[in-house]
């Protein structure tokens, strides 16, 4: 750690969120219905992409839950909460104003006049779309503050001490993931949707406990130690999962034997699998591994917040005019790879980064 600052999250937070950028590339091009579709799709690209969708978002989540409780120990509840006011929902209300208009507008370009016609009747919709990431973290940093009290309370200590004896078998942290199981599989008989709504418990309880988990596990040293020294044995059970999780997906027809109830609980069980192991094996390796925050990236830490609003609108954009060039998926793909990485990056670095109107609309402490 570099001065006491856990750099591993820095290295994580980058690169997770570009993930979701390689993620949100390709969209067009694996067949699901995105946005704006290409005519060819790929199936192999879709095979590679629903997996790592186990991965991004759980881990991030664990970060953002790791965050809250490192920042509460330095501020009070109401300066927490004023901060969160400033760089989640200020962000999110201009984002829904101004950056996700057009992503509606390609997708459903014949029901608008023009770009200017729809922004009027877009604009005051407030439609999250991409955005419904910082919802969650809305509500869950709230809940955060009395998270944080109990977790400093008698009651929270002895909580704390228990994952810290189970920390201390061998497959103590992984054993975790019966009671994410559980959570999972419970809330997805009753709630099967896969909208990204923070009524829909199925969702937003799963990702929930990545944060609480976040908070218990910073909270400490001996479970974050855990954590680093468990890490063989984690990537071991992680690559068991992995090999799980691509076997049920590429077995044949069950329905003679499952009803499609069962068949679903039976995936999101292997999907859970995928997300705790590859969670543990990944914050084990940052840790052990990723000791100092150069300076380069803690300007690339603080952008990336901004290039994740961006992203997805200029990825839209880029995508619907270059999906009816003449070409294979491979030269669109890296097209709008190319474009929409190079046009977010200046955006943030030459338009947001030095002005301190666009920093405070986008979440970014404003300069002295």
């Amino acid at each position: 750690m570099d001065n006491d600052r856990f750099s591993e999250l820095d290295w994580l937070r980058v690169i997770l969120i570009f993930g979701v950028f390689l993620h949100h590339v390709f969209m067009p091009f694996n067949g699901d219905g995105w946005h704006v579709m290409n005519n060819e799709s790929s199936k192999l690209l879709d095979d590679i992409m629903v997996y790592f969708e186990q991965l991004r978002l759980p881990s991030l989540f664990f970060i953002a839950g790791a965050g809250s409780l490192l920042l509460l120990k330095k501020l009070p509840a109401s300066k927490f909460l004023l901060s969160k006011f400033h760089r989640l929902f200020v962000p999110l209300i201009i984002g829904m104003i101004l950056i996700v208009p057009p992503q509606i507008y390609y997708e459903h370009i014949n029901d608008y006049k023009n770009l200017t016609t729809a922004y009027q009747q877009l604009a005051l919709s407030f439609n999250a779309n991409h955005l419904w990431f910082i919802e969650f973290l809305i509500v869950f940093m709230v809940l955060a503050i009395p998270l944080n009290k109990i977790l400093h309370s008698q009651t929270g200590n002895a909580f704390i001490r228990v994952i810290e004896h189970i920390t201390k078998s061998r497959y103590g942290l992984f054993s975790l993931v019966i009671t994410l199981i559980i959570i999972r599989l419970g809330c997805k008989h009753w709630m099967p949707s896969q909208d990204h709504n923070i009524e829909n418990l199925s969702i937003s309880l799963f990702y929930f406990f990545f944060f609480l988990a976040g908070m218990c596990f910073i909270n400490s040293p001996q479970i974050w130690q855990s954590l680093r020294e468990s890490r063989k044995l984690n990537l071991i059970i992680f690559m068991l999962s992995s090999v799980v999780f691509y076997g049920y997906y590429y077995s044949p027809d069950l329905s003679e034997y499952a009803s499609l109830a069962v068949r679903w609980q039976i995936w999101w069980l292997v999907c859970t699998l995928v997300s705790w192991s590859g969670l543990l094996a990944l914050f084990g390796y940052a840790s052990a591994i990723c000791s100092s925050t150069p300076k380069w990236l803690r300007t690339t830490n603080e952008l990336i917040y901004p290039f994740y609003i961006l992203h997805q609108t200029i990825i839209v954009v880029f995508a619907f005019y270059i999906v009816q060039w003449d070409a294979g998926i491979a030269i669109k793909s890296i097209s709008v790879l190319l474009l929409s990485l190079i046009t977010c990056s200046t955006i943030c670095y030459f338009l947001i980064r030095p002005l301190n109107i666009t920093r405070y609309m986008f979440g970014l402490k404003v300069l002295k």
